[in-house]
């Protein structure tokens, strides 16, 4: 208590003028306070908006819609779109292994992930399966028509691995960009099913990964900032009381 008065006469010391000095002080535990009650009300707002991402985080609408009707090549994907359960076609014009991905179990092994061609000038990543069963079905040639559905998640942030080889560090269309020349989609797909004229590929298909908040950090330790900040501001408003009654 002692040290954040210290501060403040420190700030109104050049006044000479004993009632400016008491304003100027005044003004200081003002802007203090204020500093201080608002950066509660901003960790309250981030409680806020973690427990919303959770909401959000944990839904999935099993509504199956077209991929182009809730995203755009070379856009971020918006929040709506994060995933939503898609449906594509096009052909695979490009394999690659994802290594130490872990799918809905934590279960940590390689992936087989495919680079789709949609239309004429557009693609987007898809994860097909374990890279194991890769060869499963080897009448599939990059010329044939592919019809996928999947959920549509947001790119990895982080590596898993190191570009290069054959293998991708992440699921992330930007780390494509240097090997295709196609308009890519943001995020990927996690197939749920592959089949060309109704008839299924057989393969173990993944389980995605558990949902999170974008948001970091806990409800419960934000809502913790917010009365640290808050009693903060009721001590330093309580500090000119304070130092009349210990003042000798």
């Amino acid at each position: 208590i002692s040290a954040l008065w210290v501060l403040i006469e420190a700030m109104t010391a050049q006044t000479s003028n004993s009632l400016l000095s008491k304003i100027a002080q005044g003004l200081a535990v003002l802007l203090v306070v204020v500093i201080f009650f608002a950066l509660g009300l901003w960790q309250l707002d981030r409680a806020k908006a973690l427990k919303e991402s959770l909401v959000t985080a944990t839904q999935v609408d099993t509504n199956i819609v077209p991929l182009t009707s809730i995203a755009t090549a070379r856009q971020p994907l918006q929040p709506e779109a994060f995933n939503r359960m898609v449906q594509i076609s096009g052909n695979y014009v490009a394999t690659y292994r994802a290594p130490n991905q872990a799918d809905g179990d934590g279960k940590v092994s390689d992936w087989e992930v495919g680079l789709l061609q949609v239309g004429t000038n557009q693609g987007i990543l898809v994860v097909k399966g374990l890279w194991s069963e890769r060869l499963l079905n080897p009448d599939v040639s990059m010329a044939m028509v592919i019809d996928i559905k999947g959920q549509l998640r947001a790119s990895q942030s982080e590596d898993r691995f190191i570009n290069g080889d054959g293998a991708i560090s992440r699921l992330d269309s930007s780390v494509i960009v240097g090997l295709t020349d196609l308009d890519l989609f943001d995020g990927y797909v996690m197939a749920s099913s592959e089949s060309r004229n109704g008839d299924e590929f057989t393969r173990q298909r993944l389980t995605p990964e558990k949902l999170s908040s974008r948001v970091s950090g806990y409800y419960w330790q934000h809502i913790s900032y917010v009365v640290i900040w808050w009693l903060m501001a009721a001590v330093v408003l309580y500090l000119p009381f304070y130092r009349r009654r210990v003042k000798p």
